[in-house]
């Protein structure tokens, strides 16, 4: 059984008047944490579509950045959308009961937000009613403003990211840290541990650019650049260079 047409049965089973997000307080266990993860993925993605106030074919098309969705199956991350959309429960009653659900493990939390800056930026450009709407989700998921830093950087195009933050390092922490905060998140991008902690396979997309990003990073500071010259390919092999 295709995640899709999991989530086509659970949409199905919603009482008559019951909100989408109620979902979140019933995937609880790790087997249908993946269905959870791609519907708060989506859900939430609709209600940011809006805080710009419009929702573009791009917003829309951005989940097939995050997802592999075959064609059979756009219906039902269609209804997902929609239904979260028009829903009358807030973007923060979603979040809170997301957060409830997984937790104090922070890592499907943070591929979470990862999937929504994708999203924020498939129009081109990043809203400031965007960045607050993030912002705040970070907030009520508790993750530390460094993380979101880190996050931001990789995503929001207004600078060449900054390679010490993409790795959350500081350019005071030596060699050995830097390298180590490289290598854990390289380690942390393997798709077995993904999978484990309720990131569906649908979704490793958002993987692969995580561990380009992080070695790009890896590549500028060991090889003394910092945040001073810009490099435009991604470097060879799942660690670049050691």
């Amino acid at each position: 059984m295709s995640i899709w047409t999991r989530i086509a049965e659970i949409l199905s089973a919603l009482r008559q008047g019951e909100s989408l997000a109620s979902i979140f307080d019933r995937l609880r266990t790790p087997p249908e944490r993946s269905v959870a993860f791609a519907i708060a993925v989506i859900a939430l993605g609709a209600k940011m579509a809006k805080a710009d106030g419009q929702v573009t074919r791009g917003e829309v098309a951005a989940f097939r950045e995050v997802f592999t969705i075959p064609p059979e199956e756009e219906t039902n991350a269609a209804r997902v959308f929609n239904m979260a959309r028009t829903d009358v429960a807030g973007f923060e009653d979603y979040a809170a009961k997301i957060a409830a659900m997984f937790g104090k493990d922070k890592g499907p939390l943070c591929d979470l937000m990862e999937g929504l800056f994708h999203i924020a930026l498939a129009d081109g450009d990043y809203h400031p009613a965007e960045n607050a709407f993030l912002q705040r989700v970070a907030e009520i998921f508790e993750i530390d403003p460094r993380s979101f830093a880190r996050l931001r950087a990789r995503f929001v195009p207004d600078a060449e990211p900054d390679p010490y933050d993409v790795l959350g390092v500081s350019p005071d922490d030596d060699m050995a840290e830097i390298r180590d905060a490289w290598r854990g998140i390289v380690r942390e991008t393997h798709p077995d541990r993904l999978i484990a902690r309720g990131l569906p396979e649908e979704a490793m997309k958002m993987a692969e650019s995580r561990l380009i990003a992080a070695n790009r990073a890896w590549e500028r500071i060991s090889e003394g650049q910092g945040a001073d010259r810009v490099v435009t390919t991604a470097p060879g092999g799942d660690e670049g260079r050691a």
